[in-house]
């Protein structure tokens, strides 16, 4: 059965999966503290003048960020050196989670080219 929220989602978890992604949770909330969290495809998203500006999912081997954008991932290329992406996600390992800097500047790049005006949260 899906998941209907983005606790349900975690709640079926294993750790480390489950911690890690529950920090990136907590630093998209302290990025973006009026998003709406939502499900989307599936997996977590955050929602922001009804525009999906970020995202996260858990698979066997890898965590992912997701922008929900295309243009995202190639326009931070040199940040993303160290991790493995494909056009729509950004890979990282399940037990480290990413760099808060980084994440801001994810969510950043995405609301600009979404034309989203917003103050960013500390």
């Amino acid at each position: 059965m899906a998941p209907t929220d983005i606790d349900a989602y975690l709640a079926h978890l294993a750790e480390p999966q489950r911690r890690t992604l529950s920090k990136l949770r907590a630093d998209i909330r302290a990025v973006l503290p009026e998003a709406q969290e939502c499900i989307s495809y599936g997996m977590p998203a955050f929602r922001v003048e009804g525009t999906v500006v970020a995202g996260f999912a858990a698979f066997k081997n890898h965590l992912s960020y997701l922008p929900h954008s295309g243009s995202v991932l190639p326009a931070l290329a040199d940040d993303l050196a160290e991790y493995t992406m494909t056009k729509g996600s950004l890979h990282f390992p399940t037990d480290q989670p990413l760099p808060r800097a980084l994440v801001r500047k994810l969510i950043s790049t995405r609301l600009q080219q979404a034309d989203i005006e917003r103050g960013l949260g500390t």
